[in-house]
Order: structure tokens, then C-alpha cells, then sequence
């Protein structure tokens, strides 16, 4: 059996060809090869065109199915799409999309959101949607309403970016619990979409797709899809989850207490509960994990960091030789010591930061020595920057209930650097477990359970390999403890 997982993320779009019974990744493939492009007209802002994502994903697919050997496009039996969370896309009555999609780092709409928190109350928005309305989905259509009317008297429906891949191969506009959860769309007292939200905002809950399970036959692909793709029409659509709650699902991560990270343009740390729990200052995030049902919650508390691998390949981009490659420049930086001798940086250069109360403070270089640092200590810097913020969002999420004792990732962008994996273990004292997954892999073992192929989860990810495990460094953990508390404090003054 055949499986196609899809991911569509903001810096590319990746598909991956899978055996289901042996859990093998036959092909692989993603566009565009360099970062796609992000349209910002005006700080803060953060759009891209959705039709952009069709044309990577028809390029991936091609790519992956030739990857290959001995498949064909006939032979997929499930899809499966896992897609960057917290998008919005308009569309109108044949489907046309009405403006580019505003995507997960655009921070336009926080004040519009902080107006509702305020206006509904705290009390009942926290209790009833497990989040203020924030920057979310939700808000972002509240801001096309405000400054675009033209264009929202248009719309038909409004989706996440899934939800418009999904309805590109099979005509259909539909959505699930999960993705309205992750929009602040979704009303966990109620069991029903977010109407008092929707209502506040002024805006009718019939622009909202029809609600299907995340597992099961979403729709079939259409002929003209099916052309463009390489595949069979009718091919189902079996499973569509954001990009975090896949990961998770990716890793193995569906049960309560189960924790998995990723670290690419953005960061996150995942945790599953197994109530309907929030972070009473509504620093961290919770959302239906894809596994939530009203009977038996499961809660993803979701810990996000904007600015990650951002600043990684930014200071690449900038601070380092043309020609140096991300595993020299991880080398290079081990050549500094723990701490960076005391040069610190504060990754938030890539919009508002939920944890730090959507705050948008700007990435900040503190305690730069001229005679003393040098390239080695700024590469340094910034990767343990990265990972202290883990570590601040990490004491919200352990007051919450969620002990970080095991973290699972997939052995990919920021945990290919080996002061990465070693810093995470020893600033937080977890166990690293690197899996050897991705987010395209999982969406195609997704797309297996939900089509029936595999009996249970279990089965899904019984093949799952585990490559390598990090443990704290003891012998230095005063060392990184002492580098932390600098970084907190001066996260302090700012």
C-alpha cells in the first residue's frame, strides 16, 4: 500500500511517497529549494499568495513520485496534508482566492484580539475557546472585515492553508475541529464553533467550511487535481492536521504526557493533556490535538517561539562567509564556550511573541564585547538564545502540569546542530529522543489511519526508528543554568 503525505509550510512544500506496511519513505521532495518568498507591505505583516503552494505542492509530488522506484501515481491509495497553522485564506462563491493568505507570523490583528479578550472576558474566553483570541485566524478575518470591506462582502468561505490545499484537490470547502480550535473558532464548553467570538466580531458563521473528522475520507480527488498531481482521480482525502499537531502525530506524540519539538523557522514545544486545560495568562497555547474527541480530550499545549531558525539562517545570511554551509557553522560555533562569554541574544525578530504577551520586541544583542567575541561566540549566541526561550516557555507549560522529561524530534533543521540537541538537554534536563520522521511522513501515516489502512495508531507508528538519544551534560549543567538566568534577566530589562 501506497500512501502521499503532503507539508505545506511557509518556507516550502514538501511531499513524501510511503510504504505503509514498512513505514519506508520511498521519494521525497520539496519547493522551492531556496525559502519561499514572504510578502510584508508593512512591518508586522506577513502574506503569501495560496496559489504559491498549489504550484510547490504539484512540483513536489512530481518530484517524489519519479523519486520513486517502481511507483506510480495509480498506486497512491490515501493523501494525507499537514499545513502551517494560524492562516487565512478568502475565498469566494467558484473558489477564487480574494487576497493573498495572511499567514501564522503576521501580527496585524493582536490589538483586534486583545479588544475581544478584553470585551467578552477573560473569564469566559479562556474557559470556553482555552485562548484569548489573539492573533489567531479568527482575528485576522476580523481585520479584513475592518480594512478590506470590499473584499469580505466577497467572501464565501475562509480556511486555514490545509483546508485550501485539500479543497484544491477535491473541490470541496471543508475543515475540522482541530483546524477551527487552532483559528480560536472553536467553543470546547459548547462543543460548537466560537459564536459569541463570531458574533462580536460581526461576522455570520456560514463563511466557515463544513466540519469533517481529521481521520476519514474528506473528499476525492477531482480530475483536474488528479492531472496537475500525477495521481488517480478519486483518490481520497484521508487526514488533514496543522503542522504542529501532525508532528506530534508524527512522532508517536497522541497520548497525555508526551511531548515533541521542532525547531525550524519557528519553534515549538508540543505537550498532549488529557483535559481541557489553558495557561491562565494565555502565554502558551491549547488546541484540539488530532486525536480530541468531546468525550475524551486531548489537549495540545502548544509553546511557540516565531523567531528560531530565522535567526540561525539570518545570521548565516549576514554575519557569516558566503560559502560556509549550516555544518560549518555549527562547528564554528562549538569553538566557543557555554554562555558565549556572556553575549547573549533574544531571538523575537520575527513578529509578536505569544509568551512574551504579544509583545513584538525586536531581536536583541546584549553584552557584545568588541575585543573579546567574535563570529564563533554570535553562532553560539543564537542558538542558545533559541533554546532558552524553549527553556522560558517550558517553566509556563511545567505550571500547567506538563513535566519535560522526554522530548521527541525529528532529526531535522535546528536538532542537526549537535550544541542545539546538547544545550535543550542540559538547560532543561530532558531526554532529546530523535526520530528519524517528518512532517510530509507523518501526514502519509496519517492518511493510512484515517483511510483505514492501519488498524490502530499503534500499528501506524509501530516502525517508527528512534536515531539517536541526548542526555543533560551534568558535568556542565551549572555552566548552562549560569547562561540561562543571564539570558532571563536581560530578557527582563526588555
Amino acid at each position: 500500500m501506497i500512501l502521499l503525505g503532503v507539508d505545506v509550510g511557509s518556507s516550502s512544500v514538501k511531499a513524501s511517497v510511503v510504504e505503509a506496511e514498512s513505514g519506508k519513505c520511498l521519494g521525497t521532495s520539496f519547493y522551492p529549494k531556496s525559502e519561499a518568498p514572504i510578502m510584508a507591505k508593512k512591518p508586522g505583516w506577513a502574506e503569501q499568495d495560496p496559489e504559491m503552494w498549489w504550484e510547490n505542492l504539484r512540483l513536489a509530488v512530481g518530484e517524489a513520485l519519479a523519486a520513486a522506484e517502481g511507483v506510480s501515481g495509480e498506486d497512491v491509495k490515501a493523501i494525507g496534508i499537514s499545513y502551517q497553522m494560524h492562516g487565512l485564506v478568502c475565498v469566494d462563491r467558484e473558489q477564487r482566492v480574494l487576497r493573498p493568505s495572511i499567514i501564522w507570523c503576521d501580527s496585524r490583528a493582536v490589538g483586534i484580539g486583545a479588544e475581544a479578550f478584553e470585551a467578552i472576558g477573560a473569564e469566559y474566553c479562556l474557559g470556553h475557546y482555552l485562548n484569548s483570541p489573539g492573533n489567531f485566524t479568527a482575528s485576522k478575518l476580523k481585520w479584513v472585515k475592518d480594512n478590506e470591506p470590499e473584499t469580505f462582502r466577497k467572501i464565501d468561505k475562509i480556511m486555514l492553508p490545509g483546508d485550501y490545499i485539500a479543497m484544491k484537490m477535491t473541490g470541496e470547502a471543508r475543515t475540522t475541529v482541530s483546524g477551527l480550535s487552532e483559528g480560536v473558532l472553536w467553543d470546547f464548553e459548547a462543543n460548537s464553533v466560537a459564536s459569541k467570538l463570531l458574533e462580536h466580531y460581526g461576522i455570520s458563521a456560514d463563511v466557515l467550511p463544513e466540519i469533517v473528522d481529521t481521520f476519514g475520507e474528506q473528499g476525492l480527488l477531482g480530475e483536474k487535481a488528479a492531472k496537475e498531481l500525477g495521481l488517480k482521480a478519486g483518490t481520497p482525502v484521508t487526514y488533514r492536521a496543522g503542522d504542529q499537531p501532525n508532528n506530534a502525530l508524527s512522532l508517536g506524540v497522541v497520548n497525555p504526557g508526551e511531548i515533541a519539538s521542532t525547531a525550524g523557522t519557528s519553534g515549538v514545544v508540543y505537550g498532549v493533556s488529557g483535559r481541557v486545560d489553558y495557561d491562565p495568562q494565555s502565554r502558551v497555547n491549547s488546541f484540539a490535538h488530532v486525536n480530541h474527541r468531546a468525550g475524551a480530550p486531548r489537549i495540545g499545549i502548544l509553546l511557540c517561539v516565531n523567531g528560531t531558525g530565522i535567526l540561525n539562517s539570518w545570521v548565516k545570511r549576514n554575519v557569516m562567509p558566503s560559502d560556509m554551509t549550516y555544518a560549518a557553522m555549527n562547528e564554528l560555533a562549538a569553538e566557543a564556550p557555554i554562555g558565549a562569554e556572556g553575549l547573549t541574544i533574544h531571538p523575537f525578530g520575527n513578529g509578536a511573541e505569544r509568551m512574551l504577551g504579544n509583545r513584538e520586541t525586536g531581536c536583541s544583542i546584549t553584552g557584545l564585547n568588541f575585543n573579546t567575541h567574535g563570529r564563533a561566540h554570535l553562532a553560539r549566541a543564537a542558538q542558545e538564545g533559541i533554546v532558552f526561550s524553549f527553556r522560558y516557555g517550558i517553566e509556563i507549560m511545567e505550571k500547567m502540569g506538563m513535566k519535560a522529561s522526554t522530548i521527541r524530534a525529528g532529526k531535522a533543521n535546528m536538532f542537526l546542530s549537535p550544541i542545539f540537541r546538547q544545550t535543550l538537554a542540559s538547560v532543561t534536563g530532558a531526554q532529546i529522543e530523535l526520530i528519524d520522521t517528518d512532517g510530509s511522513v507523518g501526514a502519509a501515516r496519517g492518511a493510512g489511519i484515517g483511510a483505514g489502512i492501519y488498524k490502530s495508531m499503534k500499528e501506524a507508528f509501530s516502525t517508527l526508528k528512534r536515531v539517536g538519544i541526548v542526555t543533560p551534560d551534568e558535568q556542565h549543567r551549572s555552566e548552562y543554568e549560569t547562561a540561562y538566568l543571564l539570558w532571563a534577566e536581560r530578557l527582563g530589562r526588555l
